[in-house]
């Protein structure tokens, strides 16, 4: 049965309260503190803290796991709350034909693209993203456009390339970027033509069989409340017990790991594709550790995967959006993403 006729009045004004809803929790949780951080920056200050994989060093296996689970949490709460309740809004309010219409296009590499685009507002780490990408996949959006989306926020952050470009000098910055919109742009597209094949299926029908599930467009408005919240309480039921477990198994050898990364040659290498893969770090967070490893010696091989593998994905993020893309999808994704610090630890050990 095909989907019914659209009320142009009611999805404007359901859509207008999800971007309304969005725009104040990025300005909350994300907008205006990088603002004041960037400002602080170009007035001469140096970044504030030090390597989150620090945390809890001395301290034995347990304290120094919940030290970091403690102050990973403290610093991603805000952005993590902010993508829960966009993605309930993304669920509730954005009818999927619209969704799709947005996000599906005739290519992979036009998804992908399209993906990239609509992450750079969002500026979140991997494990905040993660919601809004399960949302994404499960609402019909294509894998290439999803996966952009789930890395493009952390590895195309605006704020956090301005950050780079304050802090490092500016091959960094170039192989960041450069590297990052192979992997946000080109490799999720390969991923996504391999999953799906050369065309997902037409907009149109996947609306048609996700019509009976699309509150936006078929729930009564006195309904929506009560939808919404069943959502958001899925998301955060499910995804949050799950961050919070994988993180602390993180914590568990994430000062030991940092510890190797000081070391040299290609065994270094390979510490960082498998150490960035695997931390979780909040927005920025990659910027300390690459600071302290630079101070100390290490490699711009090194630092060139750390570059691309630290901001990424994690493992607590992969395992959060694991069901929704599929496991072999995200296996996928873990290992372009590692082929492409990969790339950037050659090309930094080749502009340095």
């Amino acid at each position: 049965m095909a989907p019914g006729p659209i009320d142009r009045r009611r999805v404007a004004l359901l859509v207008g309260l999800a971007l309304a809803v969005a725009a104040a929790g990025l300005v909350w949780a994300k907008w205006s503190p990088y603002t004041g951080r960037t400002l602080d920056l170009l007035a001469g200050g140096a970044w504030p803290g030090s390597s989150l994989l620090e945390t809890g060093a001395g301290e034995n296996l347990l304290v120094r796991a919940w030290d970091f689970t403690w102050a990973y949490t403290s610093a991603v709460w805000k952005a993590l709350l902010v993508a829960l309740v966009v993605a309930a809004s993304v669920d509730v309010l954005v009818p999927r034909r619209l969704l799709l219409r947005l996000l599906d296009r005739r290519t992979a590499l036009g998804g992908s693209a399209a993906g990239g685009a609509a992450s750079l507002p969002g500026m979140m780490c991997t494990c905040c993203t993660a919601p809004i990408a399960v949302t994404m996949r499960r609402a019909g959006v294509p894998t290439s456009a999803a996966l952009a989306f789930w890395l493009g926020n952390p590895v195309l952050n605006p704020a956090v390339v301005v950050f780079l470009a304050v802090l490092v000098p500016a091959e960094w910055v170039v192989v960041r970027v450069v590297l990052g919109l192979v992997l946000v742009v080109g490799m999720t597209a390969l991923i996504g033509r391999a999953v799906e094949g050369r065309r997902a299926p037409a907009p149109a029908d996947a609306a048609v069989a996700r019509a009976a599930d699309d509150p936006a467009s078929s729930a009564p408005a006195s309904a929506l409340p009560r939808l919404w919240l069943r959502s958001f309480a899925r998301l955060a039921l499910v995804l949050v017990p799950e961050y919070l477990v994988v993180v602390f198994a993180v914590g568990l050898v994430g000062e030991p790991l940092g510890r190797a990364l000081g070391g040299g040659g290609a065994l270094a290498v390979l510490v960082a594709v498998a150490v960035g893969l695997v931390a979780v770090l909040p927005t920025g967070g990659e910027i300390p550790v690459l600071l302290a490893l630079a101070a100390a010696g290490a490699s711009p091989a090194v630092l060139g995967v750390l570059l691309i593998a630290l901001p990424a994905l994690s493992l607590p993020s992969a395992v959060m959006v694991g069901r929704a893309m599929g496991w072999r999808t995200t296996a996928a994704a873990a290992g372009a993403t590692g082929a492409v610090a990969l790339a950037a630890g050659g090309a930094l050990a080749v502009l340095s």
